[in-house]
């Protein structure tokens, strides 16, 4: 792509890579990692405007969250937002929030004790406070997930103005130990005066806004520096509501060693990659040069819906120090491969993303509630084949809570994505359906019953109906993946 229509934003390069602070782990006892989450207006630093914005704990992006699949992860939140009942465009409350933990396999529903998983249904009023417990027993390994607020209405403002963070499941896999780990969140938002614009039409939300400034962990083009023969591991979520990234590394490969949920069996060489909104990467990254300075660049992309043609320099990579001698690793975790025997599949679906008249929905209904929406029902420890049309002109990254799927085909949009996700053994929980194109997902429903969501993840698409609720039934326990 390019052309005469291309904006190229080549910011000066900033300062040295921050990375995400840690959530500090209050927990005594081993089996356990415990935080407290806050949901809060802070003023913070926006590439040297200082802004207020709603945060986690006053941090932008907000703490990241490390955990084993083998330990329980409590987390502790409190909404303590102003109570001054603002509204925003759509008459939602943005003031009213909770926590969904992208990309865990575990339960949507409450748990015995009374705490809640991935619970849609918990909300928490300023003032309010939530108890959360996440048992990753069921979990793969290794993968970067995000936790962000999921309140129909409202998500676009929350995210929009800084509610994000990582959060990551450790995988212990030799072969990655070696590597100096970078996580890095990309956002982007716009300013009005000191806070986040608003959206304040309808066309923002059927198109997705795009800011104009755009950061890495919160920095606009940051330095982050390598030692010749060095490898790093970067692990990367697109935190922004409806921004696209083309990512490629000037004058050097990018090697996808893991996707949304979970690693890859070996290392995959790729020269770009398209990222859009919640899906994350695992790529590493080896400084086969002697010297320089190189772009991290979002290339131009058109995803429709009058997005920008822009060309991003999202962070400069500068050669300095001894030499090392770091190799890519020949495999990675060898347990990791695509499932070919479809034998077991117990049912087909098929689903239409749908837009028009300023309306959005699936299969034409636009979601008003938990109780008037597009429905679908799962048994567990069944697998399905989903079909997700887009009948629409514009991409849509689909999202499905609680349970990540494989990708069979992908009909239409970039010819890289689709040949790359229908070919290595990945899993996904966000995958791109282009504008009047499909996919097909093999669903594994395992492990958990209860009321899961699917959206599209352009967040303003979702806040004005590109959703509905999953059904799953069953007592839970059944199947592996």
């Amino acid at each position: 792509m390019g052309g005469g229509g291309v904006a190229v934003i080549d910011p000066p390069v900033g300062a040295a890579l921050r990375l995400p602070t840690l959530a500090t782990n209050m927990s005594i006892d081993p089996a356990v990692v415990e935080v407290e989450i806050e949901a809060r207006q802070a003023l913070v630093d926006v590439n040297g405007t200082v802004a207020n914005l709603v945060t986690y704990n006053g941090q932008f992006p907000g703490p990241m969250i490390r955990v084993r699949r083998d330990q329980l992860l409590k987390l502790h939140f409190r909404n303590a937002l102003p109570n001054d009942g603002q509204t925003n465009f759509l008459g939602h409350s943005t003031r009213m929030t909770n926590i969904h933990t992208h990309g865990l396999h575990v339960t949507p529903d409450a748990n015995a004790n009374g705490t809640f998983g991935d619970c849609m249904l918990a909300m928490a009023d300023p003032g309010d406070s939530l108890e959360y417990e996440y048992d990753l027993s069921n979990h793969p390994a290794g993968n970067l997930n995000f936790y962000h607020p999921h309140i129909h209405g409202s998500v676009t403002d929350q995210m929009w103005g800084g509610m994000s963070a990582p959060l990551v499941v450790e995988d212990g896999v030799d072969a990655l130990k070696p590597f100096a780990e970078k996580v890095l969140v990309l956002k982007d938002i716009t300013l009005a005066g000191s806070v986040p614009a608003p959206h304040d039409s309808q066309m923002d939300y059927m198109h997705g806004v795009e800011g104009n400034t755009v950061m890495v962990n919160g920095q606009v083009n940051p330095r982050l520096a390598i030692a010749p023969g060095q490898v790093q591991r970067w692990r990367v979520v697109n935190a922004c509501t409806a921004r696209f990234f083309r990512l490629s590394l000037q004058n050097h490969t990018m090697y996808l060693v893991g996707t949304d949920g979970g690693l890859l069996d070996k290392p995959y060489p790729i020269g770009e990659i398209l990222l859009s909104p919640g899906e994350r990467i695992d790529v590493l990254v080896r400084a086969t040069l002697k010297s320089g300075s190189y772009k991290w660049l979002s290339l131009p992309y058109g995803r429709g819906g009058m997005s920008a043609q822009q060309q991003i320099t999202l962070m400069t990579l500068t050669y300095g120090g001894a030499k090392q001698n770091q190799a890519i690793p020949s495999a990675v975790d060898p347990s990791a491969v695509r499932v070919t025997d479809l034998s077991m599949v117990a049912q087909r679906k098929r689903m239409t993303l749908t837009m028009g008249m300023g309306a959005v929905g699936i299969d034409g209904r636009t979601y008003l509630s938990h109780e008037d929406c597009y429905m679908t029902m799962s048994d567990v420890g069944t697998w399905e084949i989903w079909e997700i049309v887009n009948s629409s002109g514009m991409d849509h990254p689909f999202h499905h809570h609680t349970n990540s799927a494989q990708v069979l085909s992908i009909t239409g949009g970039d010819a890289g994505y689709a040949s790359l996700y229908t070919t290595i053994p990945a899993w996904k929980d966000v995958t791109i359906v282009p504008r009047m194109g499909k996919i097909e997902l093999l669903m594994p429903v395992m492990d958990y019953a209860g009321m899961a969501m699917i959206h599209c993840h352009i967040i303003e698409h979702e806040d004005i109906g590109m959703m509905g609720v999953w059904h799953i039934m069953g007592d839970g326990g059944m199947g592996e993946m």
